[in-house]
């Protein structure tokens, strides 16, 4: 706030609006758009946004609206930060992960990494990369008291492991100097693969290592809790959290058990959690992932010293797209600024291209570029806990917190993560929130930038070398534009076949003011699908029909003003029906009494926002005779 060299505040002359005067405003503006029966909170409630978890984002906050207990950075409940300083000395730590199975190859590319700002590396190995025993190779160049290194080898994590801690002590790396995570995560690959079998016997390796670290090599950690293979799933942040919760606290039982000091077990647990393109969403995740592990932490007698969470967060998957991919690259940005502001640890971005296989150079290159963007150029990391005294995003954390308690405590009773896992709970609990999802993304209420809006069929698609295939058996993996990626590539294999895309006709009827905007509506859905638009201008019955035939298409669309609806919908649509229109779309939602005359003279389907564009689409490639 400004204040005047007196000491007064320049507002001070200017009263304080209230709740209820704001609320007038926009109750105001929401009768002259035709909401007559809205008044005062329900105002409010008109522009309120529905989230996951049963939680709500308001269009408004005030300081009576922000929960108490957020504490300071560096102390309990942590929600602030793990660390009293944040990220305000050195940042966070930069990490990129790397899956390519020839070590010689992914060598190249680690070195370039850690040339040009990575401060970590993420190795897959096994199944999932290069194979353990190539780990020397991998690292061949690597300065391994510098550089970090997270391993990710599935059911290989023993061998892994014992490869890395031979490899330090070969090179003469101090057991002080090396850090990093051994990367033993058994109930995330009960997880992804279903397999229960050697559960308890990768736990016991779990803690009998973390058991060997915990005096000679303080930088090492053992486990990760991985809460990656619900988000990819398709889980709320509230059951992701949830999850990996419930397994950080499986982790620690079978850590004291095998004789740890709670201290020490907790301290050998690193968290990693995907963060999307809803940046609020993002910096709350974090943030009540914090405040949820304090309590935990608390509850067993961890003491405050190693009771902050250490966090990974990672740009999510399901959010990336193999259409227009280039718009990964702002996609993984938003993502990133949510990582930093939410107080990560580690920060991986992944490469704009990764859905479409290995990633290149250039892609890897943007990737730590857009870290380096954030931290040298828009010093995202000088303030500590930049959301913090944001009501909106200490409410948002609060709530969501509270969700994730609750789906936790639900884990618990049902026996702890491993046995919900076992019973199928979460992959049934996760799947149905995976259904509604999928029905706001076919019905185009959460849009796909690229994909489901603005799509660009001419797009030149990006071939890349495929990836190593995923662990699979467990819970699925998903994507957002996955419905819709699959009708581009029916929609591509006709071009391949026949030479040109599947068509529909659209009669654009009347002037440019009329039917411009159901016609850039009309055209745009159905570019979604993959199916290119024929426009024919003007009401004449008989010209449209011409263009029609001329257009060589099978369905057609009408598109116009519901005022030139009323006029030229009836003779047109039966002109179309005659030429052969095979099935005939009007945009637009009729009134009641319009509706039967406008089927009768051939209109088949009626086209408006909200309705299910996957089914729509999929219907009209079948009509047109595109293949499956």
């Amino acid at each position: 706030m400004t204040v005047s060299p007196e000491g007064l505040s320049l507002a001070a002359e200017f009263p304080d609006a209230s709740r209820e005067q704001w609320q007038r405003l926009v109750e105001g503006v929401l009768h002259k758009s035709g909401k007559q029966d809205v008044s005062g909170a329900q105002a409010e409630d008109a522009l309120a946004t529905k989230l996951a978890d049963g939680l709500t984002a308001r269009p408004l906050y005030t300081a009576e609206d922000a929960p108490d207990g957020a504490g300071y950075p560096g102390f309990p409940p942590f929600v602030r930060g793990g660390r009293a300083q944040g990220s305000a000395v050195a940042g966070w730590d930069v990490r990129q992960r790397h899956a390519h199975p020839d070590p010689r190859v992914a060598n190249e590319a680690v070195l370039a990494d850690l040339e040009h700002g990575v401060g970590s590396l993420w190795l897959e190995l096994g199944r999932g990369g290069a194979p353990v025993e190539a780990l020397p190779e991998l690292l061949n160049g690597v300065y391994l008291n510098l550089a970090a290194v997270v391993l990710d080898a599935g059911a290989e994590f023993p061998a892994a492991a014992e490869r890395l801690l031979a490899l330090l002590q070969e090179r003469g790396v101090p057991a002080e100097a090396a850090t990093g995570n051994l990367g033993a995560d058994p109930l995330g690959l009960l997880a992804r693969t279903g397999d229960d079998s050697a559960t308890g016997e990768q736990l016991a390796a779990a803690a009998a290592l973390a058991a060997r670290l915990r005096d000679g090599h303080p930088g090492l950690r053992t486990i990760v809790v991985d809460a990656l293979p619900y988000h990819e799933a398709g889980a709320s942040p509230a059951q992701e959290l949830g999850c990996a919760l419930a397994t950080g606290v499986a982790y620690l039982r079978e850590l004291t058990a095998a004789g740890l000091a709670v201290d020490d077990a907790a301290a050998q647990l690193e968290f990693r959690f995907a963060v999307g393109a809803d940046q609020f969403l993002g910096i709350a995740v974090l943030r009540a992932a914090r405040r949820l592990w304090s309590r935990v932490a608390e509850a067993c007698g961890v003491s405050p010293e190693a009771a902050a969470q250490r966090q990974h967060a990672v740009t999510s998957t399901v959010m990336m797209t193999e259409r227009d991919p280039w718009v990964n690259m702002l996609r993984t940005t938003v993502a990133c600024l949510a990582a930093g502001v939410g107080g990560a640890d580690a920060v991986t971005v992944l490469p704009f291209d990764s859905a479409l296989g290995l990633p290149d150079a250039f892609a890897r290159r943007i990737a730590r570029n857009t870290q380096a963007i954030l931290l040298e150029e828009s010093h995202l990391a000088r303030v500590i806990d930049p959301a913090g005294g944001s009501w909106y995003v200490e409410t948002l954390t609060d709530e969501l917190a509270r969700a994730a308690w609750s789906w936790f405590q639900e884990i618990e009773r049902a026996g702890g993560q491993r046995a919900a896992l076992a019973s199928g709970l979460i992959a049934d609990r996760i799947g149905d929130t995976w259904a509604r999802r999928s029905t706001a993304l076919a019905r185009r209420r959460e849009p796909i930038t690229g994909v489901s809006e603005f799509p660009n069929l001419g797009e030149r698609p990006l071939v890349r070398e495929p990836a190593p295939a995923p662990l699979t058996g467990g819970l699925p993996r998903v994507r957002r534009a996955e419905a819709y990626e699959a009708l581009r590539t029916r929609s591509d294999r006709h071009l391949a076949a026949t030479g040109s895309r599947p068509r529909v006709f659209l009669a654009a009827l009347g002037p440019a003011a009329a039917h411009t905007a159901r016609l850039t509506f009309t055209a745009n859905l159905l570019q979604a699908g993959g199916i290119e638009t024929v426009v024919g201008l003007g009401t004449d019955p008989a010209a449209l029909a011409e263009a029609y035939t001329a257009a060589g298409a099978g369905p057609a669309a009408l598109c116009s003003s519901d005022a030139l609806y009323e006029e030229h919908a009836e003779p047109v649509a039966a002109a179309l029906k005659a030429a052969g229109a095979t099935r005939l779309l009007l945009a637009g939602r009729p009134a009641a009494d319009r509706e039967p005359a406008w089927r009768q003279a051939g209109v088949d389907e009626f086209v408006a926002a909200g309705g299910d564009v996957v089914a729509l689409l999929t219907s009209l490639l079948d009509l047109i005779g595109v293949a499956r």
